[in-house]
């Protein structure tokens, strides 16, 4: 008689016979595909077939038990944890943006791997081990026990409390900052696959989220994830593959992609010389210098541009023009800033759009192009953006929930090995893709006439057409393509990749349905982190200690409902780009969480008044920083220290936050002989 199959084993034959299926499902469309079935119909098959996968497993793995809601039982593979981490990890940022952002910048975009690849070395080595070792539920749980609840068991102080109340506050701001981020992905993608508005289809894949993670919390959401790593990788590497054979000959991207360099530098050489690139640059720079004489004669321009766009709009009516010349007026008047104050703005961000596109290209493979002080602002940057994005991750509160869910310390060292791997997929990707996308375009877009444009270029330019993803415009009026009259956003490149390689339209909804899982997996993680943060941390430990278990993940359903649905309408208003939006939430983790969690570990003198003052530190430096130098927050370029981008602010809060703690608790009373304890205890190696 055969011996009955293990967890693992049954898991792995579960999710073997789900690639198989899935594999098939492709197959499948592929060929509905070649007998003519329409491009809006395989967008509608994807995007149900995988909200209904993910509501499915949701429903199987409905539970109300508090250890398997929190923490998935503790009971999930070092391997299959590591996949639903990598899920959990890979978000929209990096499965849409990330290529996008390598593909604008270059070798500045590297920043972004190098960050947040480095941090998991950083959550392997100082964080990750200790809270399984911990062995509760949250990151506030971890805190409010070693800044003063181990001292004081039965109630806990008013200082553990505290520090308990802030890291929730922390939790949730960096939480929901990250979580309308991915949202707000769910609605691009939605809306250019189905062809929905974009607000409904926010609300399409948010029934997704919820149907996973309200029934079955932590469980739900771990086995959800991991069919969703699935679909992210085989989504990501098919278009990789497909252009590195094109170009090179070769279908490893991740190895072939150097070979192309060189041409792309050579390419890049050619368009910079070409007399007709500086022709459009030069009209972007007359145009910048039109909105600064415009600017610098407010409010008197204003007043006269509003006279002439009112007398243009009755010149058209009175020639009897057409109706199309007759709308474009109108639209024109309409859209025409309603005061001097609206004027500034607008015409400052267009003074400076116009400035940018003027600029000459950036040498995809050149570090820190430009001038020597250039370069060396540039260099600054780069550093402290991985700084940023390293600690960052590493102090992410729905990453560190994570760590709770493994059967043991050990297991939870090599999941975290497993999470590099199944990253480092992907991350060595990326960078290969935006070269092979790049080359494609420069090669194949680029002196194109307009009158052959391929059909993808229509196709992402009505997208959203009040703020278009992708654009095309002949400033010279020549009737070619050049580079420099291109205008695609970061959040586009992926999704398009497969048009633009000249893929079957299934391998584009493939590459959807692959968006959706980065952006649904994380959303997923970090509403579950909002929620338990808010039922067990303050409800359950501060308010109502009586409470039953049942009770406690109602609350936390509930609590996720209306948190969901905020973070849905915040997404809605398109707050501003992925990277930027993601970019805020790590450098705001690092700087109030991070200092308080490694000395925490590390430094037994670390007490309650110390974590309290680092925290508070930590977040007030960080959003000063931002306030005061992010334009889209009010601020200002003028108002950098030291030339750093306020995405990078944690680099001055992260020191705040970890000198304030050292400070403040050598001037206060050491914590108590159970803290150290509490101390020795995580930090001591495990009995297997």
């Amino acid at each position: 008689m055969k011996p009955p199959r293990t967890f693992f084993q049954r898991l792995r034959s579960y999710y073997a016979m789900f690639t198989a299926g899935f594999g098939g499902f492709l197959i499948a469309l592929a060929a509905l595909e070649q007998e003519g079935m329409p491009r809006v119909w395989i967008g509608y098959l994807f995007m149900f077939a995988t909200i209904v996968l993910y509501a499915l497993i949701g429903v199987i793995s409905r539970t109300s038990n508090v250890l398997e809601y929190y923490v998935a039982g503790r009971r999930v593979p070092a391997m299959f944890n590591g996949m639903a981490t990598a899920a959990d990890w890979i978000s929209a940022a990096s499965f849409i943006s990330l290529a996008g952002g390598l593909y604008l910048h270059g070798f500045d975009g590297l920043a972004y791997i190098m960050g947040w690849t480095g941090g998991y070395c950083l959550v392997a080595l100082l964080i990750a081990p200790y809270l399984r070792k911990f062995a509760q539920y949250t990151i506030p749980d971890f805190l409010a026990e070693r800044y003063g609840g181990a001292d004081h068991p039965d109630a806990g102080s008013l200082g553990a409390k505290t520090v308990r109340v802030l890291a929730v506050i922390a939790t949730i701001i960096v939480s929901f900052t990250y979580v309308v981020a991915q949202i707000y992905a769910v609605g691009l993608i939605a809306s250019r696959f189905t062809g929905v508005d974009f607000s409904v289809g926010i609300f399409l894949g948010l029934a997704s989220i919820l149907v996973c993670s309200f029934l079955g919390g932590m469980r739900a959401i771990t086995w959800t994830q991991v069919a969703q790593y699935i679909i992210i990788l085989v989504a990501f590497l098919i278009p990789a593959i497909w252009l590195s054979a094109k170009h090179t000959d070769n279908p490893i991207p991740q190895v072939a992609y150097g070979k192309l360099l060189p041409k792309l530098s050579a390419r890049e050489h050619v368009l910079q010389e070409d007399p007709k690139e500086a022709e459009v640059r030069a009209v972007f720079r007359q145009r910048a210098a039109d909105y600064e004489r415009r600017l610098a004669n407010l409010p008197s321009s204003w007043e006269t541009g509003r006279i002439e766009a009112q007398r243009k709009l009755d010149g058209v009516k009175a020639r009897n023009a057409s109706l199309l010349d007759i709308r474009n007026a109108e639209r024109e008047l309409v859209a025409y800033p309603k005061n001097a104050d609206e004027a500034e703005h607008v015409w400052t961000e267009a003074r400076e759009q116009n400035l940018q596109r003027a600029e000459p290209i950036t040498p995809h493979a050149t570090p820190y192009p430009g001038d020597p002080e250039t370069s060396d602002i540039k260099r600054n940057n780069f550093l402290a953006l991985v700084f940023c994005l390293m600690l960052g991750t590493a102090a992410l509160p729905h990453i560190l929930m994570r760590s709770y869910t493994t059967p043991s310390v050990h297991d939870t060292r090599v999941s975290v090995l497993w999470t590099l791997f199944f990253i480092l997929l992907i991350y060595l990707t990326i960078p290969a893709l935006a070269v092979l996308v790049k080359y494609d375009i420069y090669n194949a877009l680029v002196g194109t006439n307009y009158d052959h444009l391929p059909n993808w270029v229509s196709y992402w330019a009505n997208v959203d057409k009040l703020n278009p993803l992708f654009s095309i415009n002949d400033v010279n009026h020549d009737g070619v393509v050049q580079l420099a009259e291109i205008t695609i956003d970061a959040d586009v490149l992926v999704l398009a990749t497969p048009e633009i390689a000249g893929l079957p339209y299934v391998i584009s909804g493939l590459v959807a349905a692959g968006g959706l899982a980065a952006a649904l997996s994380t959303a997923d993680g970090l509403l579950l982190a909002i929620s338990n943060a808010l039922s067990h941390d303050v409800y359950y430990k501060l308010v109502d200690r009586s409470a039953s278990t049942q009770k406690r993940v109602t609350i936390s359903k509930l609590l996720l409902l209306a948190v969901a649905f905020i973070a849905a309408y915040a997404a809605s208003t398109k707050p501003g780009d992925i990277l930027s939006l993601v970019g805020a939430a790590f450098s705001l983790a690092g700087s109030t969480l991070f200092p308080a969690l490694v000395l925490g570990v590390f430094w037994k003198r670390a007490n309650h008044q110390g974590a309290i003052a680092g925290m508070i530190a930590g977040f007030v430096v960080c959003v000063y920083y931002m306030l005061h130098t992010n334009p889209i927050l009010g601020g200002g370029a003028a108002s950098q220290w030291f030339h750093i981008a306020p995405i990078s602010a944690g680099i001055f809060g992260v020191p705040a936050g970890v000198l304030t703690i050292i400070v403040v608790s050598l001037l206060t009373p050491a914590p108590g002989p159970q803290t150290g304890a509490l101390v020795d205890y995580i930090r001591a190696p495990e009995q297997r």
